[in-house]
């Protein structure tokens, strides 16, 4: 076997991500919450409960996990509903107690990272038409000012949009997200108002911290026509990508926005982007299906024999991860790996995964592509939305009953890169030998 090593970047950013309603618990007062009390809304009927207990002060021992584990930085979200519990009132307790968060990042050697919104609306907003409204757009500013205020001494890393495509897709066009709409009219609405959203809370944070730097975090979703020679799968996988994966770059760079039947501008949105969260999970074969109106007239699936998830949601296509850095590269930006996992657990797919991706962002790096970092999803087992607790993405695996952490084999194999920042034959030999020889050939 050839002895050799993959080196990053000095100053290469190493960490986990989460999101506040999967780790917190007991967020009662947004819409997600509410989603969950109906029935059929959750796989199996599951809630988010507890979650991870973050908001008990189990976030405690996680962060000592990751920074224990070489990671030099964590991406979280604070919840609006907390910090705005009622349209005419901020909780400064809440405020405090993110204060508290970042503050323990910063004591334990870690640069934090705070993604604004991230799936989840206080309920008080819902009940106004959330992002169908265009108002919000101003209260997402006014509540990015607030939080800026409250943080700014400890974050200069912001996300504004969490995956805004998965947002108003699932949202407001296949309805598996709350408010649970379908329509395309409604859902490019949505789209539109998010784009001016990020506009304000941007303007709002450099008006505030000039030195910030601020971007949002795409799910770039891998599309390929499932019959090359047939152009309906090329014209439908063509649609799609400039739907889901195009839309809001372009929007925040050029201010252009490209809908299916017809293009519109807002200029101030161009060159509202320092730097492009990529949030890489899987590629899809797309064919054109006339009756399934509900996904944009495409069918989505997985090529037989592709390696996948536990829950046959996500395969293993690494070259992926190549290939949306190279397109990220279009923006001109810099560009962070903002979450990138595999449900798996008992983690006999993570660890190959995880090397595999990485040596496709190593092989980026060497091409002079400027990724500054990597964070994987996620650093506990959490609440995965509309698939409750049947995903488990955690390096340390989280028991709902007990609240106790048992560490993953992926987890020393991540803590390793991280103290590293590196990737070693030796290591993918004692981790993942059965990709050895891909990833070391002769």
């Amino acid at each position: 076997m050839p002895q050799a090593t993959y080196h990053f970047p000095t100053g290469f950013l190493w960490g986990t991500a989460t999101a506040s309603h999967q780790v917190e618990g007991n967020n009662t007062n947004n819409n997600w919450w509410s989603w969950e009390q109906q029935p059929g809304r959750i796989l199996h009927g599951q809630k988010s409960g507890l979650a991870c207990d973050w908001w008990g002060g189990r976030w405690k021992e996680d962060f000592d996990r990751a920074a224990e584990s070489g990671q030099n930085a964590h991406r979280l979200s604070v919840e609006w509903s907390r910090i705005q519990p009622e349209p005419n009132r901020w909780d400064e307790d809440a405020l405090d107690y993110y204060r508290q968060m970042v503050r323990g990042l910063i004591e334990r050697g870690m640069t934090p990272m705070i993604t604004l919104h991230h799936f989840t609306d206080p309920l008080w907003l819902a009940e106004r038409g959330g992002w169908e409204n265009v108002e919000t757009v101003e209260l997402f500013s006014r509540f990015a000012r607030k939080v800026v205020e409250a943080l700014q001494e400890y974050v200069t890393l912001w996300v504004t949009f969490n995956e805004p495509n998965v947002y108003s897709v699932l949202g407001y066009l296949t309805g598996e997200f709350p408010p649970g709409k379908g329509g395309m009219g409604t859902a490019f609405r949505v789209m539109e108002n998010i784009v001016k959203g990020h506009v304000a809370a941007y303007q709002a944070i450099h008006a505030q911290q000039p030195q910030a730097r601020v971007g949002i975090a795409i799910n770039t979703r891998g599309l390929k026509p499932a019959r090359s020679w047939l152009p309906l799968d090329a014209w439908i996988t063509g649609i799609q990508n400039a739907i889901f994966n195009d839309f809001f770059p372009r929007a925040l760079t050029q201010g252009t926005l490209n809908y299916v039947y017809r293009r519109s501008r807002i200029p101030q949105a161009a060159r509202t982007m320092d730097f492009l969260g990529i949030q890489y999970y899987t590629t899809d074969r797309i064919a054109f299906h006339p009756l399934a109106w509900k996904t944009a007239f495409a069918r989505s699936f997985f090529p037989d024999g592709s390696d996948l998830s536990d829950s046959g949601l996500l395969a293993n296509v690494p070259l992926g991860m190549l290939e949306f850095l190279k397109w990220g590269t279009r923006f001109n930006v810099p560009l962070i790996v903002t979450e990138n996992g595999v449900d798996d657990a008992d983690d006999h797919l993570r660890p190959r995964y995880l090397l595999q991706h990485l040596h496709q962002l190593w092989r980026g790096i060497n091409f002079n592509w400027p990724v500054k970092g990597y964070f994987h999803w996620t650093l506990v087992d959490n609440f995965e939305w509309e698939r409750g607790w049947t995903q488990r993405f955690g390096l340390w695996e989280l028991d709902l009953e007990t609240q106790v952490r048992r560490k993953r084999p992926s987890a020393d194999l991540y803590a390793a890169i991280c103290k590293e920042s590196a990737i070693s034959s030796d290591l993918v030999a004692r981790y993942a030998p059965e990709v050895v020889g891909q990833m070391f050939p002769e």
